[in-house]
């Protein structure tokens, strides 16, 4: 098997990359520099260069609060990259992976959103997201569209990465304040590589929401990151208006990963365990 992965240098992408060549794949990943997803004639000339048996697109603009301003470049990189990226696929035969958010609910649904949900983004962000969620439906048919929400790796930087930036918080602080009123679905990067992998094998195109098992605030997954590092700390609750962003943020926006078992035969780890394991690995 050879993937060929966008976005290289994401802590998503890089798990991907060392899973798939534990496998023995053949992986060629380029970074932003080396192939910019929002460059139609660049794409196609590396695709139809390489003809790899599958595209990997983990290329992205996440930037949640830039993206209210700098939407366009947002809506380039998240909707139209995607595009182009279908376009050239179908017309290649070749499936696409893309990954999107959990940020294309608003958060009002109470329960944990499935496939059969309709998207309601709140931010530009999240209306980018669905953009390129959109282009990809409607231009190709050999896709496996991926929902992820809450999403963190080993290769993570502190800015993305929610468990880096407590951990970083906690040594500098004696008294943290941690939001209550956002909930959604931690997603460890090496848990959700191993599933698109195995899900690539399988052929069963389509949408999927794909997240560790179960869900908690961001005060909830903060207490037991802050327990399990045994921080001698005070953890305070707060609510999203005490840290006023120019981004709404869904308030439960968490996803069941429904059918997922039924097309792998497994669930991803809890998202406690998840946590653990990442921070052994991180030590």
């Amino acid at each position: 098997m050879e993937i060929l992965i966008t976005g290289a240098n994401g802590q998503l992408a890089q798990d991907i990359w060392r899973l798939a060549e534990a496998k023995g794949w053949i992986v060629k990943a380029f970074v932003h520099q080396q192939l910019d997803i929002t460059n139609y004639t660049q794409v196609k000339e590396a695709i139809t260069f390489l003809k790899p048996d599958v595209v990997i697109n983990c290329a992205a603009y996440n930037a949640v609060d830039e993206a209210e301003t700098n939407w366009r470049q947002a809506f380039l990189v998240n909707g139209i990259g995607p595009r182009h990226l279908a376009t050239i696929c179908e017309n290649l035969t070749i499936p696409l992976v893309h990954f999107s958010t959990d940020f294309v609910f608003d958060g009002q649904k109470n329960t944990p959103y499935t496939i059969a949900d309709t998207p309601s983004p709140l931010s530009k962000y999240g209306l980018s997201k669905f953009l390129g969620e959109q282009e990809i439906v409607r231009l190709t048919h050999h896709y496996y569209l991926i929902r992820v929400s809450w999403v963190f790796g080993l290769k993570g930087k502190v800015g993305v990465n929610f468990i880096k930036k407590i951990i970083s918080w906690a040594k500098d602080k004696k008294r943290l304040r941690i939001v209550t009123d956002q909930t959604s679905s931690p997603s460890y990067t090496e848990d959700i590589a191993k599933a698109v992998l195995d899900l690539i094998q399988t052929g069963q195109y389509g949408l999927y929401h794909l997240t560790n098992t179960g869900y908690c605030s961001r005060y909830e997954w903060a207490r037991f990151i802050l327990k399990t590092i045994k921080w001698s700390g005070e953890l305070l609750p707060a609510k999203s208006k005490d840290f006023p962003t120019p981004a709404q943020r869904p308030v439960f926006s968490a996803l069941d990963s429904f059918p997922l078992k039924h097309i792998l035969g497994y669930e991803l780890p809890s998202w406690q365990e998840a946590t653990e394991r990442f921070l052994r690995n991180k030590a």
